[in-house]
């Protein structure tokens, strides 16, 4: 009997991803087949993605393309989108089966079900925020390790608690178990992430505690902190960023250079404290690599706010921004601020921060030149090189010899730096 071939899209944060992971780690070790979304199989999982309108705009095209092109198919459609829009879903989608953030641990035994004839009802299934289990066959080279779910904190301009719920903290018996086990099948990068990971707190043990935790667990390899609030930051976390294990990364999201804008978003830091965070870590490690996420346009930004923004993101040089533009989320209070800034603005202010952050990413980049990266081998292509990120969260490339295998760390001596927007670093073994 053939296998039944099953494929993914997955839409949005580092958190889905790591749940496709775990999602797609039971399919294959039960003998089904994983495919490329764009082949033809048995059943397709749609991990949505519901943040902004253009979330939502991409997941109902991809439902919509996948739907037309398999109709004899077993669709799913789960994820933050069919929490945001279940009823409108289930109405407009032809999807044979639409699951929740809470009940999306199930997809394996609901499809598996499926096959074997037995039809059950997603709403019959169980909740567990944490019921992924440990990825062995996932997308990624780097192991993601979900230690929390949800958010209180309610930005005016954010879906996201409503999607995801209130926050929640995963045990750290379960996170330590799930380490050694993908630790057991060979990763050597593990990334931890959640909707709002400083805000870790289970049984009196906070996050920079957890961070302790993991980085002395035995073993050869590494830890990444995924996206994370400029919140949670003790003096233990900062003074963590000195041991070997802890990457020198964080994507720490400001969003305004305008305190006055961050108080309207509702946040819970200002400028200051942003920058206080981020010179207390570079006072250890000059070269820390900080990225960040940036919306313009927001209700009531005025050039000087927007002034402000350009100030700070010039100031801190980050190598990355992710920028985008507000757009307005039914549901949020931002819905029904005054001052709607005009679509042209947010797009030429969008522009000017694109170019800043451009500018800076070769700056910081091109630093490396001269120094070496212990790099994560992601991926090793036809023409024989080999590309990765070094601890520093930069891609790197180089070429291959036969000591370089995926999912292993080598030592490379950076010599160039690619052209482009989105240059890669140019590397030799040493």
């Amino acid at each position: 009997m053939a296998k039944k071939r099953i494929a993914f899209k997955t839409l949005g944060c580092r958190l889905n991803q790591y749940e496709t992971d775990s999602i797609v780690s039971e399919f294959v070790n039960s003998g089904y087949e994983v495919v490329d979304i764009t082949e033809k199989a048995d059943a397709y999982i749609i991990n949505t993605c519901t943040v902004t309108n253009m979330s939502d705009k991409k997941s109902r095209q991809v439902i919509n393309r996948i739907y037309k092109k398999n109709q004899d198919a077993v669709l799913v459609v789960a994820g933050c989108m069919v929490n945001n829009y279940k009823e409108a879903i289930e109405k407009q989608v032809k999807a044979t089966y639409t699951v929740d953030n809470e009940r999306k641990h199930n997809i394996f035994s609901l499809i598996d079900s499926h096959f074997k004839g037995e039809i059950v009802h997603p709403d019959e299934l169980k909740k567990d925020r944490f019921g992924f289990g440990p990825a062995e066959k996932g997308f990624h080279t780097r192991c993601l390790i979900k230690i929390q779910d949800g958010c209180n904190n309610f930005c005016t301009f954010c879906i996201v608690p409503f999607v995801r719920g209130r926050a929640v903290s995963r045990p750290w018996k379960e996170i330590e178990e799930n380490i050694r086990r993908v630790l057991d099948f060979g990763y050597k990068e593990i990334v931890l992430t959640g909707v709002n990971i400083g805000r870790y707190d289970y049984e009196g043990l906070n996050f920079e505690n957890l961070v302790e935790k993991i980085v002395n667990l035995p073993g050869d390899f590494r830890v990444r902190i995924s996206s994370i609030e400029p919140e949670g930051f003790g003096d233990k976390l900062f003074d963590l960023f000195s041991y070997p294990k802890l990457t020198p990364n964080l994507h720490l999201c400001i969003q305004s250079g305008s305190d006055k804008i961050l108080q309207k978003m509702r946040r819970t830091y200002t400028v200051d404290d942003f920058r206080n965070i981020v010179d207390k870590i570079r006072s250890r490690i000059p070269e820390f690599n900080f990225t960040t996420d940036i919306m313009v346009g927001f209700p009531g930004e005025t050039e000087d706010d927007f002034q402000e923004t350009c100030k700070v993101a010039n100031e801190i040089g980050f190598s990355h921004i992710h920028t985008f533009k507000y757009s307005v989320r039914k549901g949020t209070r931002a819905e029904h601020m005054p001052d709607q800034v005009p679509e042209k603005v947010k797009t030429e202010r969008s522009a000017i921060i694109r170019d800043i952050a451009e500018k800076a990413k070769r700056k910081y980049r091109s630093s490396f030149i001269g120094k070496t990266q212990n790099v994560l081998v992601e991926k090793i292509d036809k023409s024989g090189f080999a590309s990765g990120y070094g601890e520093f969260y930069i891609p790197v490339k180089f070429e291959a010899d036969e000591q370089s295998r995926l999912k292993d760390f080598r030592t490379v001596k950076i010599v160039g730096i690619e052209d482009g927007e989105d240059p890669m670093l140019i590397g030799k073994t040493v």
